[in-house]
């Protein structure tokens, strides 16, 4: 007795499970490769790299290349580099075109080349490599500053700047016996002073223009420890700070500690990373306040009393005296409306 036919079997096409049938695509991102006349342009998904100016026409053509490039549901991550301000240019354009954009430390992705064991470094390689970190990594979009953000952070850097020319040329003139290099030296010592005067009149002038860094200044302001340079060092460059929670508040100042351990072996925890020139702002501050802030100053004394070296004792307070800055900006307190709890005190890292 014969079987009876049988139609093959299938799955009818209403069967196959959506996610099948319509996988999402892989998104495309890209990096841009900063030079002082032209931006390199490389995608994740290919090898070709396109080149632009690096002025106002150039920008325009790139922008308008990454809206035609794919479908705006493909379109990624675009990673910039940073190079001290040459990318501001693109940068600004990108985010006014709403498109994401992402500026990355260039030590980071050097780490992913290596990692990567990609050695040469070209333009067109690093381009490639940075569109490479915006996908693997999916760094942080980066967001429009105001104006008078972008302005004080200008200001406070190049402070900083020439206090780090005064300081050279003092050392200089310490070593120097000619009578003509020392009135040289004296003469740019003079000038520095006066343009270092200028920019701290300019930066307080800005801060009083703006409602909102007033009113953030006048708060940090009423910390025992926090002087006015501090508090405008803080405003330019921790813009997260009030914004987000201790953990992250403490990362992004370069406070946070970091485990040691591997095996049965557990070292010392240190900090690293994170905004050097903030870390320096809080480490000074730190200094004051363990000698003179109420919570802070026993807070030393305790950890100095355990053993604890003095660095890491200040260390524990920067990171403390940051915490309560945070909590102070995040509730709009000041230090007298601050309920603080110092008897327990951070374990001290490096």
């Amino acid at each position: 007795m014969t079987a009876p036919n049988t139609p093959p079997t299938s799955t009818p096409a209403a069967a196959v499970p959506a996610a099948a049938a319509a996988a999402p695509a892989e998104q495309v991102c890209f990096g841009i490769d900063v030079a002082k006349d032209k931006l390199d342009l490389g995608r994740s998904d290919a090898r070709a790299v396109r080149t632009f100016a690096n002025d106002k026409a150039g920008v325009a053509a790139l922008v308008a290349h990454l809206r035609a490039a794919v479908p705006p549901d493909r379109l990624g991550t675009t990673a910039i580099e940073a190079t001290g301000g040459y990318e501001q240019l693109v940068l600004d354009a990108l985010i006014d075109a709403g498109l994401p954009v992402a500026r990355v430390q260039p030590g980071r992705v050097r780490s992913m080349a290596g990692a990567l064991n990609q050695h040469a470094k070209t333009d067109c390689a690093d381009a490639r490599l940075l569109a490479e970190f915006a996908r693997l990594i999916q760094p942080r979009l980066a967001q429009r500053q105001a104006a008078a953000r972008v302005e004080l952070h200008a200001l406070v850097t190049c402070r900083r700047q020439l206090l780090h020319i005064r300081t050279e040329e003092s050392n200089r003139r310490g070593t120097t016996t000619s009578k003509a290099a020392l009135k040289a030296i004296d003469a740019v010592l003079a000038t520095l002073d006066k343009q270092v005067q200028s920019l701290d009149r300019q930066i307080r002038a800005l801060i009083d223009a703006d409602d909102d860094m007033r009113e953030a200044d006048r708060i940090l302001q009423t910390v025992p420890g926090v002087s006015d340079r501090i508090a405008a060092v803080l405003l330019a460059e921790l813009q997260e700070l009030g914004n987000t929670d201790r953990r992250r508040i403490a990362s992004l100042a370069g406070v946070a500690p970091f485990d040691n351990q591997s095996g049965e072996r557990t070292g010392e925890k240190h900090i690293r990373g994170g905004r050097a020139t903030v870390r320096n702002g809080l480490y000074m501050a730190a200094l004051t306040a363990a000698r003179c802030n109420p919570v802070i100053k026993p807070f030393y004394q305790r950890l100095r009393a355990k053993g604890y070296k003095a660095k890491y004792a200040l260390t524990a307070c920067m990171r403390k005296l940051l915490g309560l800055l945070n909590a102070m900006l995040r509730d709009g307190l000041t230090w007298d409306q601050l309920a603080v709890n110092a008897a327990k005190p951070a374990t001290p890292t490096t």
